[in-house]
């Protein structure tokens, strides 16, 4: 623990015999294992909002020393190497990571983008988002509460595509029962760890009937093995127009790679955008935070604009992640604290604060 932290702990000692003075001096006294986390700080404003990340971590003095990587394919000159960066994470088992630019390579003749490249390499193969109204957050619809499980390693991002003659493109479309039934089973498993009632499966089974038809068939298979689960299956456009009508019939929902990219964004949406939605995915061996809504926000680069919180509540599930549940609370409970007060609020709230005025306000309230 540094000497600044030591002598907070001594001043409300003296103040104080309360519980968490004894927490903190118990916490002086039994520094706490350092963790080593993968950091990828992303293209966009992504290096803004992992540096509020940094100072937050900093101020808290959360135990965790970052391995950083600028890993990009808008700068590839720049770019460290996916074999070392899939190595780092692979090592260190946590990444927090900022959103990667896609380029257009359709004159190139690349397809498979450094996202695809790194999920296929990681088998990151569930995308977790959890969406939920937060507190001060005015929307059109209050107490939203869903989780949205997106299969990302096969579906319309399997990268083939060929021109069969001139002016005809063939994409072709994969989906497996083998990761059809392993996402179904992380999805409801899901659901049973954190007491959640219903799995809604996402398809277009009715027009796709083989491809979409076999990951239906898979969920509807893997329910029968959870009979205390409700299981439901909604139709991909239906489901965005429910979502938008009626948000709160949904709990956890499971899909396929497109539409769980579409559905995630119309989610966050209805809670505020993507400022303020975390996200993360997993293999059966590592844990990758990024953002819930992947946008890079360009456009403001350098203007210190950008709202943290969605990268601060990534930074809050890699910490309960990793069992510092306590640094994880913190840093939630200091976010709902500044946007329940609603006196520092980014641009896409409403406000016209800057991103260093709302890490600096978490800062201050982290208790």
């Amino acid at each position: 623990m540094s000497l600044i932290a030591r002598s907070v702990c001594r001043t409300l000692s003296q103040a104080s015999r309360g519980v968490h003075t004894t927490a903190c001096v118990q916490q002086a006294a039994k520094p706490e294992k350092r963790i080593r986390c993968t950091l990828i700080p992303g293209d966009g404003v992504g290096p803004e909002l992992v540096y509020s990340v940094q100072e937050v971590f900093k101020a808290a003095n959360v135990p965790v020393d970052f391995e950083t990587f600028f890993f990009s394919e808008i700068n590839p000159v720049l770019s460290s190497k996916l074999e070392d960066v899939t190595a780092s994470i692979q090592k260190n088992k946590i990444c927090l990571k900022g959103i990667l630019a896609t380029p257009d390579y359709s004159r190139t003749g690349e397809l498979q983008t450094l996202n695809m490249k790194l999920r296929n390499e990681l088998d990151l193969f569930a995308n977790v988002v959890h969406v939920r109204s937060l507190p001060g957050v005015k929307t059109r619809h209050n107490n939203i509460d869903c989780v949205i499980i997106r299969e990302q390693t096969e579906g319309e991002y399997s990268a083939l595509e060929h021109e069969s003659v001139d002016g005809v493109v063939e994409c072709l479309k994969i989906i497996t029962a083998k990761k059809s039934m392993r996402i179904a089973k992380f999805a409801f498993d899901y659901a049973t760890k954190n007491n959640r009632k219903k799995v809604t499966c996402v398809h277009k089974a009715n027009i796709m009937k083989l491809g979409d038809g076999l990951f239906l068939r898979s969920c509807e298979e893997i329910s029968k093995l959870y009979p205390r689960i409700q299981f439901e299956k909604m139709i991909v456009d239906n489901t965005t127009m429910q979502l938008v009508s009626n948000p709160h019939q949904f709990d956890v929902m499971v899909t396929p790679n497109l539409y769980g990219s579409i559905v995630d964004n119309i989610a966050c949406g209805l809670v505020g955008g993507a400022g303020v939605v975390a996200g993360a995915s997993y293999s059966a061996e590592t844990c990758v935070f990024e953002p819930g809504a992947r946008h890079t926000f360009s456009e403001a680069v350098g203007k210190n604009v950008a709202n943290p919180t969605a990268m601060l509540l990534c930074s809050a599930k890699l910490l309960r992640h990793v069992n510092l549940h306590n640094y994880s609370d913190m840093i939630t409970n200091a976010i709902n604290r500044v946007l329940k007060a609603g006196k520092v609020r980014t641009k896409d709230l409403g406000g016209q604060n800057t991103t260093n005025e709302f890490t600096l306000a978490v800062i201050a309230n982290l208790k």
